[in-house]
Parts: structure tokens; C-alpha cells; sequence
């Protein structure tokens, strides 16, 4: 990682006397460290604990650094289709060494953005390890050798997930590659297995593939992101299988032995009968477990779920007065737009506010190559809860610009209200999925009626078109005769 450098970026000698601060954070992660800045640059005296990654997970580790691992995999999936779009060539190589650094240069950068910014709020960044040692009081083991303790009219608790590995005999002796080490890959592996058919296994399970390796995902459900309406499943299987991607799909785990890097087997049971799966390299990615475990929550009067997350309110407050937690280790849902609406939430209630979380909207994207993005209610959901809907269904073919770009894989999706013309979801699986999903979303946030995005005049040819096409697909309920698409 970078040096550390700057004003703000001290520490003192040990003390058993609490140093005083208006705030203290565990973890700099997404919304933590936009509380920091905040309340610094209001003049409040606030210090961030930090053990390892400056601004969290998502810049050094996960949102980007997979993003700009994907995109390298995208061209090269452009390189492999080459002639489609009149474009010879005689072969190419892909050389993982600069893919990594060009992924590794990103991330400084971004480091060199957040240390500037805790400079400027004069907010205090300690690197270090923190745990409670008392109500709102912290003991830092700081990384280049002392101990301080801080405490807090305020603490908020960020200290995030990591990956989960599940107790399967001899997984963690295979000593798996979790996305940290598959993002520092300097080689394609040979035949990468992949525990998870989730967002984590998904992504990097396409890229790899891109990048030249045999992959194979092993998922324990019978089909992949389970949750999600079954023709978003059915798309997903499809474009992975035309990929050459192997899905082993409703799997049980019996053992792992050999070693990720050289030769590792897996031993599954599917339907009752066992197999040997052999490949070069393990990723697992069946999960988050939160980082809650070490850091003396029992000494500070802070209460865990069975699962491990911070208890805490619609407020982000835990049982300890003072106490606040966010993110994911507070159990918000897994996702970094959501850490910073926590930020949002936090702040104003330290002001004197009642923000909170309840009914907020979740927005999610899947960065596969065509990506899958959602908003509000699936049919699924919908189904579940009794909930009546008119539904919009178009292939992303019929989006003309998807003609244009020889992306027409996939659908978009709207549900509506029976009684109304109000959407209550949206769901798309093709080329820019997330950023057409956004334009719906703020129409959902303005209370806009469906045909409000129908009867739009919209730029031709561009993506976001398709919503004239999507929701001019059946007539509107004042309406008597269909329409022509």
C-alpha cells in the first residue's frame, strides 16, 4: 500500500488518559468516511481508525478494482469477436502482469484522492487496529508500533464483511482465493472452480473465462441468483453456457482437498450421486460474514444478531447509547450506494434529525457482461406479497441501438400497478443495464406515473429510448386499444 503522509495522519505516545474527540470511527469505509469528513470540516474533532485499507473496501478491494478487472475482460471478449465488426486480426495475448497493474494503478490513485481528502476535512486517520475498551472508548494498536485510546462522545462502528469461508472439510487448507487474491492474479489460472453463483462468483467467473481460463461454477441452489425471477436465472445460465462456462448447478460441498494454485478437487453430491470436480484454482464466493468478532463490542454495551451484524435501529443506533453503527456490519443491504444513504442517516440524526432507513429504495446492479440491474419489486416479490401487476416485457433486441453495438442479449422488464399507472419495479439484463435502470428509478422517486417515460421524448438512438418501446408495450389502464410498438 501507498505511505502514509500528512498532518492529519499522527499518533502519540501510549496513554492510559482517553485522548477526547467529538467523534471516533472504527473503519473508513464508505459512509464512515464521508461522516468524517463532514463533521470535520464543520469543526468538529473526529478521528477515523483504520487498520489496513484507506476508504474501505470498495476502492482497494471490491466495487472498482472488479470493475476495472471486468473491463479488461471486456476487451478482450471484444478482441475474440473481432471479424463481427470488420476487424481482422492474427491472434492476440493477454498479458495478466499489466492487467493487475493496471487495476493496482487505479487504486493508488484513488488512495491518493481519500488521504488528500482526510487532509483537507481535518479529520484525524489513524492506521491501526481498534477494539472497545470501555463505553465509546478505544484502544488503537497503531501499525507502526504504540497504543492510543480514544474516546468518543460519539463512536460509529464501521468495520464491514469479509469473505466467508464455510467449515467444508479441507477448504481452508486448500487455502482458496477469496476476490482480494483473484483481483492480484498475475496469471490466468488454468481451470478456475468457483464456490457461489452469486454477484461475486458471477462477475469474476466471466472474466476469467474472457481472460482465456476453464471455468466452472458450482452453486448449491438449482439455479443461479435463485432470488431473482426465473427468467433473469434462465438468461444468466444461458449466457455463461454460451461462454463456455460449466454451471454445476443444486451442489452440496463434501470435501476439498490438494491446493488452489497448483491442483485442487473438490467433492460434490448432486441428486444423490458424488463427483470429483479437479481444476488448478479455487475462488469461493458463497457469502459475507461481518467483521464484528475481536473488537470488544461486549465492553461497550454493544449487541450482535445471530448473525453477527450490529444490532441496531431504524436510526443506525445500537444498544449503547452514543454507539452508532453502518454499513455492513450494521446488516444494511450489501452495497456501497447504500453505506453512503447510511452516511445520510447518520449525519442528520447526530444533528438532531430522525432520518432512517425504513422503505428506503435498494437499487442493485450485476457487473456481468450483459449486466442484470434491478429496482423495486420483481415478480417474484410481487407474487410473494399478494401484489397485482401489469407487466412490460421487451427483448433488448427491440431497442435499436443495441442493433447498433451487436448487444442484444437480454430484456428489460417493468411491473405496474393494477389500479394505476404507478411502477413498482423494473428489472433489466442487457448492455448498460444499471444506467437504464437509474432513469427509471428517478421516474419511481418523482412519483412519476409509467407513461410519463412512455409518452417521453427521448434522444434516438440511445439506450434509454427503449423505455418508449418497454412501457408502450401494453396499453395504459385509460386505455381501450392496444398500441403499436
Amino acid at each position: 500500500m501507498n505511505s502514509i503522509e500528512g498532518p492529519h495522519l499522527t499518533s502519540s505516545p501510549k496513554s492510559a488518559s482517553p485522548e477526547d474527540y467529538d467523534l471516533v470511527i472504527l473503519g473508513s469505509g464508505e459512509g464512515s468516511k464521508y461522516v468524517a469528513w463532514t463533521l470535520a470540516k464543520q469543526g468538529q474533532r473526529v478521528a477515523v481508525i483504520e487498520r489496513k485499507y484507506i476508504g474501505g473496501s470498495c476502492p482497494n478491494i471490491a466495487c472498482l478494482p472488479s470493475k476495472n478487472v471486468i473491463h479488461s475482460a471486456k476487451v478482450a471478449s471484444y478482441f475474440r469477436r473481432s471479424e463481427e465488426f470488420g476487424i481482422m486480426k492474427d491472434g492476440f495475448k493477454i498479458d495478466m502482469f499489466t492487467v493487475r497493474d493496471r487495476k493496482r494503478r487505479m487504486v493508488k490513485g484513488l488512495i491518493d484522492v481519500h488521504v488528500d481528502n482526510f487532509n483537507k476535512s481535518g479529520a484525524e486517520l489513524i492506521m491501526g487496529s481498534g477494539r472497545f475498551v470501555a463505553p465509546r472508548t478505544l484502544e488503537v494498536s497503531l501499525s507502526e508500533g504504540g497504543t492510543r485510546y480514544l474516546r468518543g462522545k460519539n463512536v460509529i462502528i464501521g468495520t464491514g464483511t469479509r469473505a466467508t469461508l464455510e467449515p467444508f472439510p479441507g477448504l481452508i487448507e486448500s487455502q482458496p482465493l477469496t476476490h482480494i487474491e483473484a483481483l492480484e492474479l498475475d496469471e490466468i489460472p488454468e481451470h478456475l472452480l468457483v464456490l457461489g453463483g452469486g454477484y461475486i462468483g458471477l462477475e469474476l467467473a466471466q472474466a476469467m473465462r474472457r481472460f482465456g481460463s476453464r471455468v466452472t461454477v458450482i452453486e448449491r441452489n438449482a439455479r443461479l441468483v435463485h432470488r431473482e425471477d426465473q427468467d433473469v436465472a434462465e438468461g444468466l445460465r444461458t449466457l455463461f453456457e454460451n461462454e463456455g462456462i460449466d454451471l454445476v448447478l443444486n451442489a452440496r460441498i463434501e470435501r476439498v482437498s490438494g491446493k488452489s494454485g497448483s491442483s485442487v478437487r473438490i467433492v460434490i453430491a448432486q441428486d444423490g450421486i458424488e463427483r470429483t470436480l479437479e481444476g488448478t484454482h479455487l475462488l469461493v464466493a458463497t457469502g459475507r460474514t461481518p467483521n464484528t468478532d475481536g473488537i470488544g463490542l461486549d465492553s461497550a454495551g454493544v449487541e450482535i444478531t445471530d448473525h453477527g451484524y450490529v444490532k441496531v435501529n431504524e436510526r443506525l443506533e445500537t444498544t449503547a447509547p452514543g454507539v452508532w453503527a453502518i454499513g455492513e456490519s450494521a446488516g444494511s443491504p450489501q452495497f456501497t450506494h447504500i453505506a453512503f444513504d447510511d452516511f445520510r442517516v447518520i449525519r442528520d440524526n447526530l444533528a438532531g434529525g430522525n432520518h432512517i432507513t425504513t422503505y428506503r429504495q435498494v437499487p442493485f446492479c450485476m457487473f456481468t457482461d450483459p449486466e442484470f440491474a434491478r429496482i423495486g419489486l420483481s415478480e417474484t416479490e410481487a407474487n410473494a406479497q399478494g401484489i397485482a401487476y401489469r407487466l412490460f416485457k421487451i427483448p433488448m433486441g427491440a431497442v435499436l441501438r443495441t442493433r447498433t453495438l451487436s448487444e442484444t442479449d437480454g430484456f428489460l422488464k417493468g411491473l405496474v400497478e393494477t389500479s394505476s399507472d404507478r411502477i413498482l419495479g423494473f428489472t433489466a439484463f442487457g448492455v448498460d443495464a444499471g444506467e437504464i435502470m437509474a432513469s427509471v428509478q428517478i421516474a419511481m422517486i418523482a412519483g412519476l406515473p409509467y407513461t410519463a417515460l412512455r409518452d417521453a421524448i427521448l434522444t434516438h438512438p440511445t439506450l434509454l429510448e427503449g423505455l418508449i418501446v418497454l412501457f408502450s408495450s401494453i396499453p395504459s389502464v385509460s386505455q381501450s386499444t392496444d398500441l403499436k410498438v
